[in-house]
């Protein structure tokens, strides 16, 4: 019998969409699914067109073309309806200092339908500020009002939220607390979009990763999955050159990336590292070739690439922290 195969279901999709401002096309035909439950990565250099994409999720400025659907309903032609499912902080939070936390709170609760003082307690805990919230926000740290504008965000009981750069400013004990945060809210059943140009902390929060350059997505996909397409293999063999002659022909190699000098760390005179670019699933099967053919083989090196590995290929260098 055969197994249902389960479908995703779809929080956030955006199709199409583009941006024109003064006839030059700033964001340029961009689409991609946010999943119920996931962490969704948004990943690109600073003037990307990350803020500009997100200013329209929330229908802050209008798409030139494109739609974008939050939990089914259309942002530009049920706005209201749409617009309740999601919360959202872009750039910073607005707040006011010379208020309380709690006071804050108590502020944008009247603009929401259903928010009563409970639903207040209840996102304080989420963001685990109970013994900070009764104080003027002007005390706090840039990493406590992040997290009373999630608080904020969070009120309305939203299905999606998205956060512009939520680690923006933050020392590297504020980013890893911000992180564990983001997973928990995950964790709990939110999903979450998040735009960042911090690639080692998209790899470590996300599930899935939009990268996007000079307004366009040129690659989505799962962070592991999106990894593993630039994985390289070292092999450390004599002699080279007939190495070099059946890895060159193996289909199961994508390609020949560079043949290092003699390596002096070996007593044997010809040893030499190939690196070569393919699945590491295929390595035992090329081990034995080599072997078969007399080839000796003294080490394997599976290098597992960064996402910085993938962005610099992907985007031919571009700048990115």
């Amino acid at each position: 019998m055969t197994e249902a195969v389960v479908v995703p279901e779809t929080v956030l999709s955006v199709k199409n969409l583009k941006k024109r401002i003064k006839n030059k096309e700033i964001i340029k035909g961009i689409s991609f699914d946010v999943y119920a439950g996931e962490i969704f990565g948004f990943l690109g250099p600073n003037g990307s067109g990350k803020t500009t994409t997100i200013r329209m999720l929330v229908d802050l400025i209008r798409p030139t073309e494109g739609t974008i659907h939050i939990c089914g309903f259309d942002v530009r032609k049920e706005h209201n309806q749409a617009m309740r499912q999601v919360g959202c902080i872009v750039e910073n939070p607005e707040l006011y200092s010379y208020l309380t936390g709690w006071e804050n709170l108590e502020h944008f609760a009247r603009m929401l339908p259903d928010v009563d003082e409970q639903r207040i307690q209840e996102v304080v805990e989420i963001v685990s500020m109970d013994g900070r919230i009764h104080d003027k926000v002007r005390t706090y740290s840039l990493g406590m009002r992040q997290r009373l504008g999630i608080a904020q965000a969070l009120l309305g009981r939203p299905s999606l939220l998205i956060l512009d750069e939520p680690t923006n400013g933050l020392d590297p004990q504020g980013i890893k607390e911000m992180r564990e945060f983001i997973q928990r809210l995950a964790a709990d059943g939110l999903s979450l979009f998040v735009s960042s140009h911090l690639l080692s902390e998209i790899q470590q929060m996300c599930d899935r990763v939009a990268i996007i350059s000079h307004g366009e997505v040129i690659q989505v996909g799962a962070v592991d999955e999106l990894i593993a397409q630039g994985g390289k293999v070292v092999w450390s063999v004599s002699p080279a050159d007939k190495a070099e002659g059946l890895l060159d022909a193996s289909p199961l190699v994508n390609a020949i990336e560079e043949i290092g000098p003699v390596d002096p760390t070996h007593s044997h005179s010809s040893v030499r590292q190939i690196v070569t670019q393919m699945d590491k699933e295929h390595v035992p099967q090329i081990s034995r070739q080599l072997m078969e053919a007399g080839i000796s083989l003294y080490a394997v090196e599976i290098k597992n690439p960064t996402l910085e590995d993938l962005f610099l290929s992907l985007t031919e260098g571009e700048t990115i922290q």
